[in-house]
């Protein structure tokens, strides 16, 4: 399946139930397409993909925890 973050989003007349589901597929293919931006600008760089790897899974960690961020 082509990774294309420009899909349409589904209508409630496409009988999805919420807008969450409806948004699922366009936020999967959206953070597909970060990841792949991340790891190939990591590589170009010289990074290691381990560590690449490691730092995006810690900085969605980060990301989940509400008072990580300062504002």
């Amino acid at each position: 399946m082509p990774n294309d973050a420009r899909q349409s989003v589904a209508s409630p007349k496409d009988h999805v139930l919420t807008v969450q589901e409806a948004l699922e597929p366009l936020f999967l293919a959206l953070e597909q397409e970060a990841e792949l931006k991340m790891l190939s600008a990591a590589l170009n760089a010289g990074w290691p993909l381990d560590e690449a790897v490691t730092a995006i899974d810690e900085l969605r960690r980060n990301e989940l925890l509400p008072l990580s961020r300062p504002h």
